[in-house]
């Protein structure tokens, strides 16, 4: 089977047949009491539901990965962006999607990316931050990627971003990394008029509701 996974992730198939996986992945999920991870197959359905309840139809991704995200919501969006620091596997993704015009693979750190895509942005959008890309091993030029990117985009002009972040769980205040409360209070000190919660380890930043 690691020979098999091995030869598919050169492959362009190898985004189908982690697809393939989804749906036992969540099932598993919930039988053994939802555990503190969450499978893509929620994320799926929470990046779906927030752009649905927000009226968001521009999504922007950090960490592609291999396209999983994209293939699920590509429908649900009338534009995506979507960054890979990794050079592989932002090629690979370009070809994929190279035929659907609303999908735009940026290659490159987010942490500069992200800032000069929101310069031509006049809508809101939804984010969705991969916690896993932003280095929570500690390594030094990770360490203020989470702070840079989110006051990138709760600092920008145009109101009514929604942040969804995956793997919260990394925010445990370990080697160098925010904490939840950290995070939390300087949103509400910083920024106000934004909810922020965490549910199925997936950190949300809404608009606060209007009085």
């Amino acid at each position: 089977m690691k020979a098999l996974r091995k030869f598919l992730r050169r492959t362009l198939w190898y985004g189908v047949f982690k697809r393939l996986g989804h749906y036992p992945d969540y099932w598993y999920w919930q039988l053994r009491g939802k555990p503190i991870r969450s499978p893509h197959l929620l994320k799926q359905r929470t990046v779906r539901e927030y752009g649905e309840k927000y009226g968001l139809r521009l999504l922007i991704e950090t960490g592609t990965y291999y396209g999983e995200m994209i293939s699920a919501v590509k429908n649900s969006f009338d534009r995506i962006y979507s960054v890979e620091k990794d050079p592989a596997l932002a090629h690979r993704a370009a070809r994929i999607f190279a035929r659907d015009p609303k999908i735009q693979i940026l290659e490159g750190d987010s942490q500069q990316v992200l800032p000069a895509l929101l310069k031509s942005l006049a809508q809101p959008a939804l984010f969705w931050l991969d916690a896993g890309y932003y280095g929570w091993a500690g390594l030094e030029s990770d360490k203020r990627r989470l702070s840079v990117e989110l006051e990138a985009i709760l600092r920008h002009a145009v109101k009514g971003h929604v942040i969804l972040m995956d793997d919260a769980h990394g925010l445990d205040g370990k080697r160098g990394a925010l904490t939840i409360g950290d995070l939390k209070s300087r949103i509400d000190s910083e920024f106000p008029g934004h909810h922020v919660e965490v549910k199925y380890d997936i950190l949300r930043v809404t608009p606060s509701a209007q009085p």
